[in-house]
């Protein structure tokens, strides 16, 4: 998947295709997060914060595994 680069202490890049999330930390690990709608990713993509957005919005809601 092609993601491409953020500024985020904690996310390194961040890719979106048919509703799987995909997110690079910044320590290298690559995880994905399945079911999230086109919105949620744009609204990631807008947040002042990426990581507190993960923490808030992702993480607690979507099935993910890592890669």
């Amino acid at each position: 998947m092609r993601r491409r680069p953020v500024n985020s202490s904690s996310v390194r890049s961040i890719g979106w295709s048919d509703g799987t999330l995909e997110l690079e930390y910044v320590n290298g690990s690559v995880y994905q997060y399945f079911e999230v709608p086109q919105p949620t990713y744009a609204a990631l993509l807008a947040a002042p914060s990426i990581g507190a957005y993960i923490n808030k919005h992702i993480k607690p809601y979507y099935e993910f595994r890592e890669v």
